[in-house]
């Protein structure tokens, strides 16, 4: 059915847009988004290992939230190479190596099948993810400072939270809600990939702001501020994780029951912890206490310009959505 469907779209593009071939997506500054590539995303996140064949509706709204995704990515990668920032060949390859460090020759290849992957296209999304970071160091972290004096004003105004009576840890998360209306196996593609991403190298707060599922934490690049032992050690298998971690260092893919959902579904997430402090009253002289200090106001800076600049790359570029134009021309005839 599916197959049908999209022979009947192809044909529909051509008689909407002759300038375009109807295996284009959408364009970003005349740039064209595929077909391959829409598919591949799909097929990355989406598309397989369902239990039952999705309905056309069901199919198309998946494809219109990747084909957004894929058309942010390329405003990002157009300004990188306006810039002169793309990763090179040697950054890759480098990266690439460090990711397959840790497994045997083997299991990688084993990890490559099981991700329906190779490994040119591994390489390509490494490509892309350095080529973002660079972008968004370039653009934003090199701009940010925070000198002693914002350190000292923020310590002055706000003592009596370097009080711990317990020790303290500061977490971010990504999470993907397991809605009734998802497959698991959809929810599971959607973690699994940004886990990747996460431990390729990108930025943890960008991607809870662009993917993660809970409206709380997602505006501020994930963060949960500060947790209590006590408060973490309510939930065991989460407090166990994060024991475990260094701070900046991320936990595997962690399920829990949706405090919404009563049906019994599940959501996925990935913590990182960004500081651990120990109980008892602490002073700005100490590193840690500058460290947090520090990092909270950059953390803070740095999400509200990621979102500012994504926001006006978006406006400046000129982005036609073929596919989004012609589901909507063709449930309005």
């Amino acid at each position: 059915m599916l197959k049908i469907a999209a022979v009947v779209l192809s044909l529909s593009l051509v008689g909407c847009h002759p300038v375009n071939s109807p295996d284009v997506m959408a364009t970003v500054n005349g740039q064209s988004i595929s077909r391959s590539d829409l598919d591949k995303a799909y097929s990355q996140n989406l598309g397989e290992g369902q239990q039952q064949v999705p309905s056309a509706d069901e199919a198309n709204t998946a494809r219109l939230g990747l084909l957004h995704q894929l058309i942010d990515e390329e405003i990002l990668l157009q300004r990188a190479a306006k810039m002169k920032l793309n990763a090179t060949p040697e950054e890759v390859d480098a990266k690439f190596a460090e990711m397959k460090a840790p497994y045997s020759g083997q299991q990688f290849t084993q990890l490559l099948i099981e991700h329906h992957t190779s490994v040119d296209e591994v390489k390509r999304d490494l490509h892309r993810s350095l080529t973002e970071n660079k972008l968004l160091n370039k653009e934003i972290n090199s701009q940010i400072t925070v000198s002693d004096a914002d350190i000292n004003a923020y310590f002055q105004t706000h003592k009596p939270e370097f009080h711990n009576i317990e020790t303290q840890y500061h977490l971010a998360q990504i999470v993907v809600k397991n809605a009734t209306s998802r497959r698991p196996e959809e929810v599971q593609k959607k973690i699994s990939v940004l886990k990747n991403r996460v431990d390729s190298g990108e930025d943890f707060g960008a991607l809870a702001i662009k993917f993660s599922e809970n409206p709380q934490t997602s505006s501020s690049g994930g963060d949960m501020s500060l947790l209590s032992e006590s408060e973490l050690a309510r939930t065991p298998v989460l407090f166990a994780a994060i024991a475990k971690l260094k701070p900046g260092e991320t936990t595997d893919v962690m399920t829990f029951p949706d405090p919404v959902d009563q049906g019994g579904a599940v959501d996925y997430a990935l913590f990182q912890l960004i500081s651990r402090e120990p109980a008892g009253q602490h002073d700005v002289s100490e590193p840690q206490v500058q460290q947090r200090i520090r990092a909270g106001l950059m953390n803070a800076r740095s999400q509200l310009l990621k979102a500012a600049y994504f926001e006006m790359l978006q406006n400046q570029a000129k982005v036609e959505n073929i596919f989004a134009e012609h589901i909507f021309k063709a449930d309005a005839q």
